[in-house]
């Protein structure tokens, strides 16, 4: 059931908020991350730049005055001493180390004091650079009494007494680190507490704004559905081209058009059952009454009426048979076309030859009523694309029409003419015509015109006719004047041979 006070189900704003708090989480892991990462760069990078020449003014002061290698080539190891003491005094994270010109270590304090496996060399590139940035670059080396990580460092080359190599200064060391990572761990846990509190507060606070404003044209959408529900099919969604939802708007309004055009053929179809079932009943009520009649007749006086009087009686109920055959057969035609169960089967075919045809079916029925029937330009052979069944179809009736409401010793002509890239068909009488205010309600179906004669049609054949020119494109044309007789015109393709 749904609940008409609600736009939004509760399972979909589930899912959005669920989705929003994961994003929550992430965006924070992602800032405290980001920030930790930074802010310990930028403490390194400080504590880098500050100590950047330390290694230089333990070349230039303790050098001057005490080789760093005795005279038998060993490391004066009492000078280390006394520099590593100097050293810690100030900076008790300070780690210096004696390197020959190719990395190796020679000697430094905190290898003897160390238990693990400290490294035998370090790799002089991160030095060189350093050295060549005069310091001014942030650059991580090896720290040897930790193999796995990166520090920062200061550098030196020195050449004395024959030896080269470098001074390699960990400004960071072990310790530092200890005590560093204790305190990084403390503020990055009150960090992480204030980022991801404030995060939430502020991300809650867009969070329902957000969903509020990317919801509102779904909401829209909803409510112009449900309306449409209740029955109110004229609602659309405007401007749906405008809409965050363009695709699904455009959808709505196209299904619901087509929707409402589907009621609309139904209700015309009803209306057109409704119609059919009146006319029909009307229609079959007069043939059937005079077969019956006839019929009795003959059961009744077969034994006094004469040969010729049972002849006419025949006659005249195989007559209104016909008829009855003709409505019945108009009526399942047209009942076709308007449900739209025909499809046009569109080949070249000759209409020069199609009208000789028909002027040959009709031209007996047209001496009967001794009206002169006759094809104009036979000579041309023309092609047309159309359904020949169809266009056949239409014809029969036109000329059959024509024939109907023609008066004795007139004329019904068949004309075709090549205009263009069609042929133009017409069908001209000489009959009574067609009164003005009729005109525009002829090809309706039941449409009757001259009620009061004997000639009036069952009200289908014209109808069938526009039924047929539509599936074609095409469109048909009357023109007629009172007692000037009548001319129904309509064009189709022209097919040229190849």
């Amino acid at each position: 059931m749904i609940n008409n006070g609600k736009t939004l189900t509760p399972k979909l704003v589930k899912k959005l908020w669920m989705a929003f708090i994961f994003l929550i989480i992430l965006m924070g892991a992602s800032y405290i991350f980001i920030t930790g990462y930074l802010t310990l760069n930028y403490n390194q990078a400080i504590t880098q730049r500050i100590n950047a020449n330390v290694a230089n003014h333990v070349i230039q002061e303790k050098f001057q005055n005490a080789a760093p290698f005795l005279e038998d080539g060993t490391v004066n190891k009492a000078l280390f001493g006394d520099l590593m003491h100097d050293m810690m005094a100030v900076n008790r994270g300070i780690e210096v180390y004696l390197l020959d010109k190719s990395g190796d270590i020679l000697y430094s304090v905190v290898l003897e004091h160390n238990d693990n496996e400290p490294m035998k060399s370090v790799s002089l590139e991160p030095i060189n650079r350093f050295i060549e940035s005069n310091g001014e670059e942030f650059i991580l080396g090896d720290d040897p009494l930790n193999p796995e990580a990166k520090n920062i460092f200061s550098a030196a080359p020195f050449s004395i007494d024959g030896h080269e190599g470098y001074i390699y200064i960990i400004v960071a060391g072990k310790q530092l680190a200890l005590i560093s990572d204790s305190l990084f761990r403390t503020y990055f846990t009150k960090l992480s507490i204030g980022a991801i509190v404030l995060t939430m507060l502020f991300a809650a606070l867009i969070g329902i704004l957000s969903i509020w404003f990317l919801t509102k044209n779904l909401r829209l959408i909803t409510q112009t559905v449900r309306k449409f529900q209740e029955g109110d099919l004229d609602i659309r969604i405007k401007n749906p081209e405008q809409s965050d939802i363009e695709v699904v708007a455009l959808s709505f309004n196209e299904m619901a058009d087509t929707i409402v055009d589907n009621m609309d053929k139904m209700k015309s179809v009803d209306n057109l059952r409704r119609e059919l079932i009146a006319n029909v009943s009307h229609d079959l009520r007069t043939p059937l009454a005079v077969l019956k009649g006839y019929i009795e007749t003959l059961q009744i006086k077969k034994d006094t009426l004469t040969e010729s009087q049972k002849e006419e009686y025949l006659q005249i109920t195989h007559n209104n048979i016909d008829k009855l055959s003709s409505l019945i057969n108009q009526l399942f035609e047209y009942s076709k076309l308007e449900a739209e169960q025909v499809t046009p089967i569109k080949e070249p075919f000759s209409i020069t030859e199609l009208s000789h045809d028909l002027i040959a079916k009709f031209r007996l029925l047209a001496e009967q009523k001794q009206i002169h029937l006759q094809l104009e330009n036979p000579e041309e052979n023309y092609m047309v694309y159309a359904d020949i069944g169809l266009v056949e179809r239409a014809l029969q009736n036109l000329i059959e029409n024509a024939i109907k409401y023609t008066e004795p010793n007139g004329k019904v002509r068949l004309s075709l003419v090549k205009m263009g890239k069609q042929i133009e068909i017409n069908i001209t009488d000489t009959g009574n015509g067609i009164p003005v205010n009729d005109q525009p309600f002829i090809f309706d179906r039941y449409k009757q015109v001259n009620k009061n004669t004997q000639k009036q049609g069952l009200g289908l054949g014209l109808a069938i006719v526009k039924k047929i020119m539509d599936l074609h494109d095409t469109t048909i044309v009357v023109l007629s004047k009172p007692y000037k007789g009548s001319s129904f015109i309509f064009k189709l393709p022209a097919y040229q041979l190849p």
